[in-house]
């Protein structure tokens, strides 16, 4: 347990730590981190939890590596709505998105069609059409697809 605090206020107590977990599967060992909110109140004399939240804190996947020739199939512009549009572009080592004014940012590869951002949750995949070309990109969030289609 560590960051630990507390707050008493009459006979309410609400404690929140975060939680280093280490588990051990067949020999590979796992780590996760949590944070614990646990919410006690004194009744007849004695505390007793009443509520308590964890969350696991999100942490980014390994980075792959990728056949960087694959690269510029994933370069151009994505539209998801009437002028609503993102650009991938690639400098031959990376690939890059930027909507609109804002800054660039990197792509993370974690396997071949399967990319990263750095500190989102959630990945970016790309479909391709019959003839080889890369014709969507999908915005992957807790499992539900936000479909970005290639219009250059």
């Amino acid at each position: 347990m560590t960051n630990a605090r507390s707050h008493i206020e009459g006979d309410l107590a609400i404690l929140s730590y975060d939680q280093d977990e280490t588990e051990t599967i067949f020999g590979q060992n796992m780590t996760a981190r949590y944070h614990e909110t646990d919410t006690w109140m004194r009744r007849n004399g004695q505390w007793q939890i009443i509520a308590g939240q964890v969350l696991r804190y999100y942490e980014d996947p390994t980075p792959g590596t990728i056949d960087g020739s694959r690269l510029p199939k994933y370069a151009g512009t994505y539209e998801l709505a009437a002028g609503n549009t993102l650009t991938l572009s690639t400098d031959g080592k990376l690939l890059y998105r930027q909507r609109g004014e804002r800054p660039k940012e990197i792509l993370v590869p974690e396997a071949n069609d399967i990319f990263f951002r750095k500190d989102v949750e959630g990945r970016i995949l790309f479909r391709f059409a019959a003839d080889g070309r890369v014709d969507t990109l999908i915005d992957r969030r807790n499992n539900e697809d936000v479909i970005w289609k290639k219009i250059e």
